[in-house]
């Protein structure tokens, strides 16, 4: 059986949601979410979880509209994609993200962070969400 390691992001503009998990238990961990700067992050702190946690694949969450189609934030985080790809030499996967964050704001809720979710922990919340669920298709 070929064990898969996976570092997943979920794209914003302020913040990018991190997460890590691999295929034999098809379980995920959340990592810190990673600032952004009008969705630029610190490609260091990016090139750092890589060496850490030396993934086999790169997961990017695709935000797509509920009708299927894509929004100016679908195009970049496709552009997000293709820059990992370019800097890291990494194998790249899109995946739709839909109703994770409104998931994430839930799971939140139910730890007790209230109203202003700020950084942490929706960002990564959704990240492992959106890895967990890219699990069960495969």
């Amino acid at each position: 059986m070929n064990i898969q390691t996976v570092l997943a992001f979920d794209y914003g503009l302020k913040n990018i949601g991190v997460a890590y998990g691999q295929s034999l238990t098809g379980t995920a961990k959340e990592l810190p979410p990673l600032p952004a700067r009008d969705g630029v992050p610190d490609w260091e702190q990016i090139a750092r979880l890589i060496k850490e946690w030396q993934p086999q694949l790169l997961l990017v969450g695709l935000p797509l509209n509920m009708d299927d189609t894509e929004s100016e934030l679908s195009q970049r985080a496709r552009k997000f994609g293709n820059r990992l790809k370019g800097r890291f030499g990494l194998a790249v996967e899109m995946f739709d993200e839909r109703l994770t964050s409104r998931l994430a704001k839930e799971e939140a809720r139910e730890r007790g962070h209230k109203g202003n979710y700020g950084r942490a922990p929706v960002d990564s919340i959704a990240a492992r969400l959106l890895l967990e669920s890219w699990f069960s298709c495969q």
